[in-house]
């Protein structure tokens, strides 16, 4: 069954279908375009409209357009309408009209996309299960998850991003959750918000698309869960909470870091539950319970659900864990590289210092007969005026006495860098770059290796570079 037919898609957007055509999938990038998509000429850095014609060529089965491009014939097949984008989001709310899916949005200073994922996974294996591609959470990713789902889907994840404030409430209010789960509020885009009490509200705006009788899921343990309840009490919605206070209704009660597995045990309405996830992190296991949450508040098999966790694994870029070969004849020349280089704040920094401070290094494989610690941490942006005050912050976390060497980059971290102890000092570069090309000299085999810091930093060229030091391998399950 087609996706979008040229009827329904001009009924949908009110614009003028040229041919008779049908499309299997929605698409805004010629470079990963597959045959039979709509390809959509979303206006970014560049027009869409320049690409229209290289996307049929490559077998998109039509466009959605707001004019004739050039090089094109009048009687391709397209959609045009007046606004490309707007346009798009009438896609999505015929999307979301269609179905009889059970939609679950999820917003949070951290961890929105990783939770995401490991709703894909646990609902998808209790039913046919659509979630958004990577992190498309913003004015044009929602709308484009919402064209792309199934008539026949029965669980839909949308992840819902937010820069500045106003941006929440249209994408909810566009995806109409029947649950909407806030993972958590922290320092991220303090630039454009006075205090993290105008980033709880913001995030609680997710709370203003639910659907009648909807459930909001909120971690009960920060300073603004309270900004986060009296919203959803102000929506009428069901609040469950999760975290590990005994306030909440889904809490954690004990969790084990053992190497790159997470042992959780809590209690969901007093009910014990007992889980695993493939990933080390308290973070992941406070964010599984609230996971779990989710599935109860569907009315799914809550012992189903506690099982499929252990199949989840984080994204790349996202506290992903791989062994590195070093050396490609000697198989126990093996580094562990935790990739967490996608973003970063103050929370997921310490999140992902704990992780470290916990791991376990081989001794006796490299040229230091002691495997190590090691982070390379460059620079959280989009922090205000507090900036530097809450890098150098990170140098105090008690996490930082278990890791043996700390490299920075970036004009940010050499706060932090300086605010260390003279022991754990290593390098300190102003650009990722030249961290990317002495990272032979930084790690060695038996070391355990963390790199995070925000996707402007650029540390994921250190990932690179440390990943083509041998053979990427992935960590065996």
């Amino acid at each position: 069954m087609s996706l979008w037919t040229a009827a329904e898609a001009a009924r949908a957007t009110g614009g003028q279908a040229v041919g008779d055509w049908a499309v299997e999938g929605v698409s805004i990038d010629t470079r990963t375009i597959q045959p039979g998509d709509l390809f959509v000429a979303l206006k970014a850095a560049r027009d869409g409209h320049d690409f229209v014609a290289q996307a049929l060529a490559a077998g998109a089965g039509a466009a959605l357009v707001s004019r004739i491009p050039e090089g094109v014939a009048a009687d391709a097949p397209l959609l045009i309408v007046p606004d490309v984008l707007a346009g798009l989001e009438d896609l999505a709310r015929a999307a979301r009209k269609r179905t009889k899916a059970k939609v679950v949005a999820v917003t949070g200073s951290v961890g929105k996309t990783s939770t995401k994922e490991m709703l894909r996974t646990v609902l998808g294996g209790q039913g046919r299960t659509h979630a958004a591609e990577a992190s498309y959470n913003n004015h044009w990713g929602v709308p484009l998850t919402l064209a792309r789902m199934p008539q026949d889907t029965q669980f839909a994840v949308i992840e819902i991003g937010m820069n500045h404030p106003g941006e929440i409430a249209p994408l909810t209010k566009l995806a109409r959750p029947h649950v909407a789960m806030v993972t958590t509020v922290a320092a991220a885009h303090l630039e454009a918000f006075e205090n993290i009490e105008g980033i709880a509200r913001e995030k609680a705006s997710i709370v203003e698309g639910l659907e009648p009788r909807g459930v909001a899921v909120l971690n009960g343990d920060l300073p603004t869960s309270p900004i986060l309840i009296d919203a959803a009490k102000a929506r009428g919605a069901r609040i469950i909470t999760f975290g590990e206070g005994p306030q909440n209704h889904h809490r954690l009660s004990q969790v084990q870091l053992v190497d790159d597995v997470t042992v959780a045990q809590g209690r969901a309405w007093r009910r014990p539950v007992l889980f695993k996830v493939m990933a080390a992190g308290r973070h992941f296991a406070v964010n599984a319970m609230g996971v779990m949450a989710v599935a109860q508040a569907l009315k799914l098999d809550t012992t189903m659900a506690a099982a499929d966790l252990a199949q989840w694994l984080p994204p790349a870029g996202r506290g992903f864990r791989e062994k590195v070969q070093l050396d490609k004849v000697l198989d126990e020349q093996v580094m562990d590289l935790i990739d967490d280089a996608f973003n970063a704040n103050p929370t997921s920094m310490a999140a992902a210092l704990e992780v470290l401070a916990a791991a376990k290094p081989t001794d006796g494989l490299g040229r230091v007969a002691k495997g190590r610690r090691v982070a390379i941490l460059g620079d959280m942006l989009e922090l205000g005026p507090d900036e530097m005050a809450l890098h150098e912050g990170i140098a105090a976390l008690p996490f930082i006495q278990d890791i043996d060497v700390i490299h920075c980059v970036g004009p940010r971290m050499n706060r932090m860098w300086h605010a260390l102890p003279a022991a754990k000092r290593g390098d300190w570069t102003e650009e990722a770059k030249p961290m990317a090309e002495r990272a032979h000299r930084l790690i060695d085999a038996g070391d355990v290796v963390l790199v995070k810091g925000s996707k402007g930093s650029k540390v994921s060229l250190v990932v690179d570079a440390i990943k083509k030091l041998g053979q990427g391998a992935r960590q065996p399950e």
